[in-house]
């Protein structure tokens, strides 16, 4: 496989008509004023990935934050981020707010480089409920890192701080290839609750392998539709309908198809890694 790509538009990284819109702008900043009162001196750089920098957020798209620090957490910012965090994300926030991700790296943790990368901190809403019984992110080793860096680097947009490359290390092929397929069995646990992006990421985990190129999750959605048989399509041609705001979150019609399309995308995927 190629090194992977992305094609970037700096006028649509954000937004369809060249930046984030009004209520997603104020979010941002205010995730950004949160880490820099966290962090201070030691925050090094806060970065935009995921839908805002593979061609623009989606009706339904986290803000994807990506930052790093000279040090990793304590318990008392850890429960500061995750306080503000859930009154400031998805459901806890105001009526506009987008779901937030927000993933915290240590510098020497990631560069240089080295397989599993260790994650000191990540905030999600698929996690909102364990956060409110009181549980804190914790550090650990995650493979999942490997393509949250990948489109970092390739989205190049910094909040704060200097370039990206300036302070991470490029993701060897091998070991983006090596995460894709680590992360399905944990996927493949959470397609009931989290239908929409388990079937999107799978979509995009084969398309990359396949293409080393990194799109967004419609795009991705796409080249993989035009290889499925067609007992496989309607599931994924839904799911890109709900990303792209075309339909609403029903899955009521097709429950009995969502296992037996996962398992075919899971050979797939399993094939175009033996063969990368």
């Amino acid at each position: 496989m190629d090194r992977p790509r992305t094609s970037r538009n700096p006028d649509t990284a954000t937004g369809a008509q060249g930046g984030p819109d009004a209520p997603t702008q104020e979010q941002q900043e205010r995730v950004l004023r949160l880490v820099h009162q966290v962090f201070g001196r030691d925050l090094r750089g806060v970065y935009l990935h995921g839908s805002a920098v593979l061609g623009g957020l989606r009706p339904t798209s986290d803000l994807d934050l990506f930052v790093v620090t000279r040090r990793p957490a304590t318990d008392a910012e850890r429960r500061a981020l995750v306080d503000q965090l859930l009154t400031a994300s998805g459901a806890g926030g105001p009526r506009s707010a987008r779901p937030v991700e927000l993933t915290v790296v240590v510098d020497s943790d990631v560069r240089p480089w080295r397989y599993p990368p260790v994650c000191d901190f990540q905030y999600g809403e698929w996690l909102r409920e364990e956060y409110e019984r009181g549980d804190l992110p914790v550090r650990e080793p995650s493979p999942d890192l490997a393509p949250l860096v990948t489109i970092v680097l390739l989205g190049d947009r910094p909040l704060y701080g200097p370039r990206p490359s300036e302070i991470l290390g490029p993701v060897p092929r091998d070991d983006l290839a090596r995460a894709m397929a680590d992360g399905v069995p944990q996927l493949l646990a959470e397609l009931e609750e989290d239908t929409r992006n388990v079937v999107l990421t799978l979509a995009r985990i084969r398309a990359t392998l396949e293409t080393g190129t990194i799109n967004s999750k419609d795009v991705a959605a796409n080249w993989v539709l035009a290889r499925l048989p067609a007992r496989h399509r309607a599931v994924l041609a839904h799911a890109r309908a709900v990303y792209l705001g075309e339909a609403a979150e029903d899955w009521s019609g097709l429950r009995d198809e969502l296992r037996p399309f996962a398992a075919h995308l899971v050979r797939e995927i399993e094939r175009a890694a033996a063969h990368r």
